[in-house]
């Protein structure tokens, strides 16, 4: 799509192509992620996976940090800004609890991932290791004083209530 349709479409409209778009590159990982399961197991698809988002996270984080304009180190304040944009943030139900000025939880309730597996008959998606990757290289790009723990998610879930749940610690 130009630049010029793109400038023809209504607020909704555009936010509604946004849910496209995530929906599509959703669906793209998940077909990615399917094929490499199917063809060499679930140990191996999430090997590589983890390599996978060592690299997407970080493009992830520097192009929100460049459209947000947000400053070397930005700590908390570009944490948070920045966790609510990614292309998760339009497809799962989540929430971004703030404890302290140096820690915030981010608590993910739906998780589309784990939704389509339960639909295609697959169980979760043991997703902790490749979510330790992912989130603390997100948050070490946006302020590398980061440290992040998992509270809960697969496959050691210890609130039922959401899909996961990340803690970001700031270190001085």
């Amino acid at each position: 799509m130009s630049l010029e349709a793109l400038s023809q479409l209504s607020r909704e409209k555009l936010l509604e192509l946004c849910q496209i778009y995530a929906k599509n590159w959703l669906a793209h990982d998940g077909c990615w992620f399917l094929s490499i399961e199917e063809k060499h197991g679930i140990v191996e698809a999430i090997e590589i996976d983890r390599e996978s988002w060592r690299k997407f996270t970080v493009v992830e984080a520097k192009r929100l940090i460049a459209f947000l304009n947000l400053p070397p180190d930005s700590g908390i304040d570009g944490l948070k800004k920045a966790l609510s944009l990614r292309l998760y943030a339009t497809l799962n139900e989540d929430k971004i609890e703030m404890e302290d000025d140096r820690t915030l939880t981010y608590y993910v309730k739906t998780c589309r991932v784990q939704s389509a597996r339960r639909k295609k008959g697959l169980p979760d998606f043991p997703c902790k290791s490749v979510g330790i990757v992912e989130y603390s290289l997100f948050a070490k790009t946006i302020d590398p004083r980061f440290e992040i723990e998992s509270i809960s998610c697969p496959p050691d879930i210890t609130n039922p209530e959401h899909s996961c749940i990340w803690k970001f610690k700031l270190h001085a």
